[in-house]
């Protein structure tokens, strides 16, 4: 419980400063057509914009840009299937830092080839078999590196909260009250940022996390009260936020700040990234679309007249986005 009790509004208001200058603050988007489908008012905050094409460019350069010189001499290690990895690549680079990730090797093309473009050497893994965390300490101890985990680590989750600052200054501008805000959740680094800021700076805002079904260890675990984990790693095109269970770190602060979890099925999130497309002209990624799912396919699980969403990331290889369009738009 050491790193919830570390983390708090002054840490995300820190990692704002830092990130100050070099991340970009996304804009909350809005579509009639959207409103028509969900029932309610719709806005989306579309991090697909972010560098990198996701959030997690905030928590990684938050991470990086505290450590020591001689930590960035040595250089960094990151495991990912592939936009924790890109936000540390780029990061990494800015900051003259060697890098190294770790990625499933049945990760999406377009992300392995970014990756490697922003000057990371690239260690494959089978996340069927192989155990990530097993095989970036390996490396971090024998090369001298320092991990930066993607979720349970409080530098690259005080990062992610920084979402939940801008949305927080979004909706009073927008005179948005009591919504509820969907997040894709994987290991829960970006949903637990969010919920620490919108505690603080917008209490009747509640975060609720969204998850892939069938890898929803993020909902069983609120619902136990314990940490629960995923039976399987693969079988889902949402690959951005298929992880073994909720953070150490995360799952304390989900518990204590978040409603209750919502599952969407995979043919959802490819409606979702259609309905992102044509109506907002987005590119979405299948694990970043999970949140944007829940809100138009699931309005009686949600409570209000407007909700907030959080569309992740935009890192989806051309079939897959071909497949969404074909089907759906």
């Amino acid at each position: 419980m050491a790193g919830e009790n570390a983390l708090n509004i002054n840490e995300i208001r820190n990692a704002a400063r830092r990130n100050a200058g070099h991340v970009r603050r996304t804009p909350l988007l809005t579509s009639p057509f959207l409103d028509e489908i969900a029932g309610r008012r719709v806005y989306v905050k579309p991090e697909c914009l972010q560098h990198t094409g996701s959030f997690k460019y905030r928590g990684a350069h938050n991470a990086i840009s505290q450590l020591t010189a001689d930590q960035r001499e040595m250089g960094v290690i990151a495991f990912s299937s592939g936009n924790h990895a890109q936000g540390i690549a780029l990061a990494a680079r800015q900051n003259q830092t060697p890098s190294t990730i770790v990625m499933p090797s049945d990760a999406p093309q377009l992300k392995i080839y970014n990756t490697r473009a922003l000057g990371a050497k690239v260690v494959s893994y089978d996340r069927a078999t192989e155990n990530r965390d097993e095989i970036g300490a390996r490396l971090a101890e024998e090369n001298e590196l320092t991990l930066i985990k993607p979720f349970d680590n409080e530098a690259v989750i005080a990062g992610q909260g920084t979402v939940g600052l801008e949305i927080a200054n979004q909706a009073r501008d927008e005179g948005i009250r009591n919504a509820q805000v969907l997040v894709p959740c994987g290991g829960g680094g970006l949903t637990a940022g969010i919920a620490l800021a919108l505690d603080h700076d917008a209490p009747d805002l509640q975060v609720r996390p969204v998850e892939p079904k069938g890898f929803d260890d993020v909902t069983r675990s609120l619902e136990a009260g314990a940490i629960q984990r995923n039976a399987q790693l693969t079988g889902s095109i949402c690959d951005a936020i298929l992880t073994p269970s909720p953070g150490e770190l995360t799952f304390p602060i989900m518990q204590r700040l978040c409603g209750a979890g919502l599952t969407v099925s995979d043919e959802d999130c490819l409606r979702a990234m259609a309905h992102a497309f044509t109506r907002l002209k987005l590119v979405i990624e299948p694990g970043a679309a999970v949140a944007l799912a829940a809100a138009l396919f699931q309005p009686l699980n949600i409570t209000g007249d407007a909700v907030i969403v959080v569309v992740s990331g935009g890192n989806v290889d051309a079939p897959v986005f071909t497949d969404a369009l074909n089907r759906f738009a």
